[in-house]
């Protein structure tokens, strides 16, 4: 496996990872199970956040693997459509966003 597939490998479980604990955040929301996992899950994503502050809106791995690849694409460091790679950041900060409103309503609003 070459060092940029090991990237791109890496890159795209972290991807992974976090969808399945918003995805979980939002079904909390949406049910009315607002738990520490909820919790736990706004820890991460607000490390995720500090982590694309402090590197410019970019992921570290995104920098690692732009030393192994000249490609213009979007997707060239991680294992996902281009388009999806290319809109990522806006589709999730909508996401985010529809989510913080939930949690909100269901924390102070029920």
């Amino acid at each position: 496996m070459s060092t940029l597939s090991a990237i791109k490998t890496v890159h795209t479980i972290i991807w992974i990872f976090f969808n399945m604990v918003f995805i979980y955040m939002m079904y909390a929301v949406i049910v009315n199970k607002i738990d520490k996992y909820v919790w736990i899950g706004m820890s991460l994503l607000a490390l995720e956040l500090i982590v694309l502050l402090v590197f410019k809106s970019k992921c570290p791995l995104t920098i690692i693997a732009r030393r192994y690849s000249n490609s213009p694409k979007d997707n060239f460091d991680i294992y996902l459509p281009n388009w999806l790679a290319k809109n990522n950041k806006v589709i999730y900060s909508v996401f985010l966003i529809v989510f913080l409103g939930g949690l909100v309503y269901r924390v102070y609003g029920s």
